[in-house]
């Protein structure tokens, strides 16, 4: 499940629940759809409700990395368990990410 928060310019996505194949999917495409309509300079992911991300949830992150590049933006991950954080930072992914990753 996501809530949005949409400014025009800045989007924040708070996600809820665990990341796995079948939710990664749902949330690519409720995210694909706001980012094709706002084009954000800024995507803000919050994982403070997510207590469980598998490979499914690096891909849905790194996928709307370049989405996001692709209008010129860029994301920030916050608030994300430490559990989760590790898996984001040993895939190098927080290398990508604008602020890394804020747990």
């Amino acid at each position: 499940m996501i809530k949005l928060y949409n400014d025009g310019k800045r989007i924040t996505a708070a996600l809820y629940g665990d990341i796995d194949h079948h939710a990664a999917r749902r949330m690519r495409e409720e995210l694909d759809n706001v980012i094709a309509r706002s084009a954000p300079e800024m995507l803000i992911i919050d994982l403070e409700n997510v207590g469980f991300m598998d490979s499914s949830g690096i891909g849905l992150i790194l996928g709307r990395l370049k989405a996001v590049q692709a209008c010129g933006g860029d994301i920030i991950i916050k608030n994300a368990r430490p559990s989760i954080a590790a898996v984001i930072k040993l895939s190098g992914l927080s290398g990508l990410l604008a602020e890394g990753v804020n747990a």
